[in-house]
């Protein structure tokens, strides 16, 4: 049986995906090309599991572009038959610990 992140890989290698209208506008506004999804996929980890996710089981990917661009994608689970790609961006260095682990937030 594979695992979730190999059939997420294999999902997106075969392009059943889709994006979410704000995963579109994401992927415009910050400039992140298809392939560059592709890239940070097929090395990725999932590295934040979101089971009871309000619009369905999610994850959120750690992956690096041919290019080295750090970025993170928020997908569904790949139970459905097309996976959907919630959101994606570039991680902010200030907010992660090499891009894996949230920091800690100071309690103001």
């Amino acid at each position: 049986m594979l695992c979730v992140i190999d059939e997420i890989r294999t999902k997106i290698a075969a392009g059943l995906f889709e994006f979410s209208k704000h995963a579109t506008d994401q992927i415009i506004l910050r400039r992140i090309s298809v392939q560059g999804l592709r890239e940070a996929i097929d090395g990725g980890e999932i590295i934040e599991d979101y089971p009871n996710d309000r619009y369905g089981p999610s994850c959120l990917i750690f992956g690096l572009t041919t290019t080295n661009r750090p970025l993170h994608v928020q997908c569904s689970y790949p139970s459905r038959p097309l996976l959907k790609v919630i959101t994606l961006y570039e991680p902010d260095a200030d907010l992660w610990i090499d891009f894996r682990v949230r920091k800690p937030q100071d309690a103001n």
